[in-house]
């Protein structure tokens, strides 16, 4: 119960911005889970769930832990770095970046976790990064755009 709980919570915030707790009790109720705001401030502990910046000057639940703090700042310096533009292909996002940096900024989104990304392939300074769907592409797509700036 709890096991399948912590994946359905890792779930939701990948695919939502949920800056509360009483949010976050929501969606799994809507998922068909009975919690209270005591399980949920529990669960929020056990899984080292941090708050980050998210759209429009608020914040949401993350999964990081605090060893990988610094591992994060530099995939974000890298994927910011690297990145040249981006197109959609329906499922696909075919992501240009600087030439030989195509390698560094598929693996840097690859260790973003984001729920919407299947994977990634990087050639020189291609990437094609295959999402689930083609609205997770649009999602991806925009988180791409709050990192590099714009």
């Amino acid at each position: 119960m709890k096991i399948g709980r912590h994946a359905k919570i890792i779930d939701l915030i990948g695919k939502y911005d949920i800056e509360t707790q009483e949010e976050l009790a929501e969606h799994l109720k809507k998922e068909g889970f009975q919690v209270t705001q005591a399980t949920v401030s529990r669960d929020i502990r056990e899984l080292r769930l941090t708050k980050v910046p998210a759209a429009g000057g608020r914040q949401k639940y993350a999964l990081m832990q605090p060893q990988d703090a610094e591992d994060a700042k530099r995939y974000l310096r890298v994927l910011k770095d690297g990145f040249v533009s981006m197109e959609m292909a329906q499922n696909i996002l075919v992501v240009k970046t600087v030439s030989g940096m195509a390698m560094a900024v598929a693996a840097a989104i690859d260790a973003m976790h984001w729920a919407e990304v299947a994977g990634c392939i990087a050639g020189d300074d291609t990437i094609m990064c295959a999402n689930r769907s083609s609205d997770d592409t649009l999602l991806v797509m925009e988180k791409i755009r709050r990192i590099v700036g714009e």
